[in-house]
């Protein structure tokens, strides 16, 4: 096609065939790099689950193990967090490595991959970080770095567990795959294990093999825990039987919190299972008679054994407290008789204040409340509303009949306090920042601020006062008629609505106080 002597057009054509040649190796190219590229994410995704499954699961069981059955379990969870340890110090290096290939070759993870075919093609940070001058014979620092932490993870599995049996094929997992050397003649190709994995590869490539050793690490992590956690018991032993479990307080106390626990149990009748500190024991299950004999607490107590596949038995004690209290009539009495007020320790003069009052193990229907000085209304089984009048102090006298059938009463003393002046308010604020353009649209209003009683108030009028002018009175509650007073002020000065008259709702025939004054500060 390039011999002889050729046309313009023909020398066209052939280098038409040429881009388009060019364009599919390309394509070819970024189609295999995009490849990798998912392959490598489902990677690091499996990962991810895999140490979720070992921490959420098999690492908690494991400890908890060790926590309830020590002398069989404390030993591997001890060689456990050391291989844990060791597998997270090689998982972590890896990933160091891959943010500073990535780094290096100015990868983005901000991007799409399309946008990276030329980071992940890109061979010479790969090359530059594992090969000390890019020498393919001579592995570089971070390389041997990377090896150390693999053979440490390898010879801890083998030196700690390659003497249990039942743990053979952990040790062949980690020999396997856990490597960065080949064994003597068995390289594909003569060449190393970091040449064949890193040597002038591109930068998707090493970061799927790194992501490899990380998996590696992660699923041998999984195996360890799977396999120390192999139940140490006789495999006749078959758990078939199941019942809901639920454990919690008969009874509580009146403003506490308690805890209920639900699980699933599951037994067996095997004759390798004991109960003690139980009246009989059928079907694999325990029981025990009790009853209310002696008021206070009482404890029970027992062992489960079970006998493992090596005749060991395992042992697990249980206990289990109660408490035996008294009948109605058998209460005992505190001082004979409660009384709270419902909303404050005072009460207030004019209002009618919520009370109530008891006696422990009585019938509150059958209590009376007499409270010289002030009014007494009855509001349902052991409630009042009290209304004092006079005086800065008001004994109420409570009367019943404890249980076991003796008349008691008891006087209680509370303050009297006057209820609280209102406050002048405008959108419930004392003190306003405005403009001048927005007062004539504000409402006075009236209130006692945190009073917990139903009280409302209904402004009938107030005065206004501008710097230079006379004072304007207002019918009402609106500032509208205030418009042309106010249209000459500026910003700093003060204006006040004072003098504020109101009528009361809830406060009875109480004379209602001086209302506090708003202060409007001009913007």
């Amino acid at each position: 096609m390039a011999q002889g002597k050729q046309t313009p057009r023909q020398k066209m054509i052939n280098l038409m065939y040429l881009v388009f040649i060019a364009m599919m190796a390309l394509n070819i190219d970024a189609e295999i790099i995009r490849s990798y590229y998912d392959s490598t994410k489902a990677l690091n995704e499996t990962r991810t689950l895999t140490e979720r499954k070992n921490e959420k699961i098999f690492e908690k069981t494991l400890e908890l193990k060790a926590q309830q059955v020590p002398d069989t379990y404390a030993t591997p969870w001890e060689q456990y967090k050391v291989l844990k340890a060791k597998i997270n110090a090689l998982v972590e290096s890896a990933e160091k490595i891959k943010t500073k290939l990535k780094t290096e070759s100015e990868f983005s993870d901000k991007v799409d991959v399309s946008e990276n075919f030329a980071a992940l093609n890109n061979n010479e940070a790969t090359t530059h970080y594992f090969f000390a001058d890019g020498d393919e014979n001579s592995p570089s620092k971070g390389a041997l770095e990377l090896k150390s932490k693999i053979d440490e993870v390898r010879n801890y599995i083998v030196a700690t567990f390659g003497k249990n049996n039942q743990l053979n094929d952990l040790i062949e997992r980690a020999n396997k795959s856990l490597i960065a050397e080949y064994p003597k003649g068995k390289s594909p190709n003569e060449k190393t294990w970091f040449q064949n994995k890193f040597y002038h590869q591109p930068l998707i490539a090493a970061i799927s093999n790194l992501e490899i050793i990380q998996n590696d690490a992660r699923n041998v992590q999984s195996d360890a825990l799977a396999l120390l956690l192999q139940e140490k018991v006789d495999a006749s032993i078959k758990f078939s039987s199941y019942e809901p479990i639920v454990a919690g307080p008969v009874d509580i106390q009146a403003g506490k919190q308690a805890e209920v626990k639900v699980m699933l149990g599951t037994y067996s009748n095997s004759n390798k299972i004991s109960i003690t500190g139980v009246n009989k024991v059928e079907n694999g299950k325990g029981t025990i008679s009790i009853s209310g004999n002696g008021i206070g607490e009482h404890k029970l107590n027992g062992t489960i054994t079970l006998t493992d596949a090596s005749g060991k038995p395992q042992s697990f004690p249980w206990t289990h407290t109660y408490n035996v209290i008294a009948g109605p009539r058998e209460v005992k009495l505190e001082k004979g008789l409660l009384l709270s007020p419902d909303k404050m320790n005072v009460l207030y003069r004019g209002l009618e204040n919520p009370v109530s009052g008891s006696i422990l193990g009585a019938d509150n229907s059958k209590l009376s409340l007499s409270a010289p000085g002030a009014v007494v209304k009855g509001n349902g089984p052991g409630k009042w509303n009290i209304i004092p009048s006079t005086g800065n102090t008001v004994k109420l006298t409570l009367s019943g009949t404890d249980p076991y059938g003796k008349t008691v009463s008891q006087v209680f003393e509370y303050r009297i306090k006057n209820v609280p002046a209102p406050q002048g308010q405008m959108r419930g604020q004392t003190v306003l920042n405005i403009p001048a353009t927005s007062i004539p649209n504000q409402m006075v209003q009236a209130a006692i601020p945190d009073f917990d009683f139903p009280v409302s108030f209904t402004v009938n009028q107030f005065m206004v006062k501008v710097p230079g002018r006379a004072a304007l009175l207002i019918k009402g509650n609106s500032l509208e008629e205030a418009a042309g007073l106010v249209k000459n002020v500026r910003a700093g000065d003060v204006v006040y609505v004072f003098d504020i008259k109101a009528t009361a709702t809830g406060l009875g025939n109480q004379t209602l106080k001086n209302i506090s004054p708003v202060v409007i500060n001009v913007q």
